[in-house]
This record gives C-alpha cells, structure tokens and sequence, in this order.
C-alpha cells in the first residue's frame, strides 16, 4: 500500500480546496506524513504601467502586503481544521501562474502526493486552455489525487 511522506497541498482558499485540504489531512493522520500547504498569488505584479512606474518603496509594500494578507488566510484556513493540530504542516506562498509554481514546489520539496482539488473550467476557456489540477496531474513527477 502506498504510504506517502511528503504531501503538497495547493489551496485557492475555495470551499473545494478545503474538501482537498480535509482528505490530505486523513491520509497523513493515517501515514504520519507531512504536508506543504502551497497558496500561489496569480495576480500579475508590475511596478511600471505605461507611462508610470511606481518608487520600489511602495511597490514592496504593496507585494509584501499581498504575502501577508496569503500567509494570514493559510492560517485561517489551517483553523478551519482541528486535526491539522496533529499534523506537521508547513506553509509556503508563491508567485506565478499556478501549475507552474505548484510543479516547481512538488519537484524542490520532494512531495510524493499532491492532493488538488478538481474542479475546473467550464466551457470553452476550459476545453482550450485546461484547469490547473488538469495541468498538474499530467506534469507531476508524483501521485496525484484529485478531489471532487
């Protein structure tokens, strides 16, 4: 049977991320894994627009604003589960387009499972462009369980 170590768990904070976050939590109380609980910031940064740059002293307020507003979520999001007390959980916040920075965390953390909600696209922007769990099943170099 396959017991995992290491389980990466990417959360957008949405009611199916946490039924995502529920199952990877029963998995490691049941092996004594550890989880890395990944939020990616998707908003595109950019100190210039057009004809204006902002100072790089507002602008690193700005994006060290984004980061804790993120890291203060995974904090409630973790409280939203008692059994995560049991648990030995990391936090880890990026940046980028998600399947790339969940990929890149699964290959730099050595996770063997990623457990990612399914729930994708409707209509055609999702039969052209696929969801970010479809995207990360087909380019993880582990187990991944998607969870409805």
């Amino acid at each position: 049977m396959f017991k995992p170590k290491k389980i990466l768990v990417p959360t957008d904070f949405s009611e199916y991320s946490d039924k995502a976050l529920q199952k990877a939590l029963a998995i490691a109380q049941q092996s004594g894994a550890e989880i890395n609980l990944l939020h990616v910031i998707t908003q595109e940064i950019r100190q210039c627009m057009s004809d204006y740059c902002f100072p790089i002293e507002e602008f690193q307020q700005f994006v060290d604003k984004m980061r804790t507003t993120a890291q203060d979520d995974l904090a409630k999001e973790l409280e939203k589960f008692p059994v995560s007390k049991e648990v030995k959980i990391t936090t880890e916040i990026r940046e980028g387009v998600p399947y790339d920075q969940i990929l890149q965390s699964q290959a730099e953390k050595g996770s063997d499972l990623i457990v990612i909600a399914s729930r994708g696209r409707s209509g055609i922007a999702g039969f052209f462009m696929g969801s970010v769990a479809s995207h990360v099943s087909k380019g993880a170099q582990c187990e991944v369980l998607l969870v409805k």
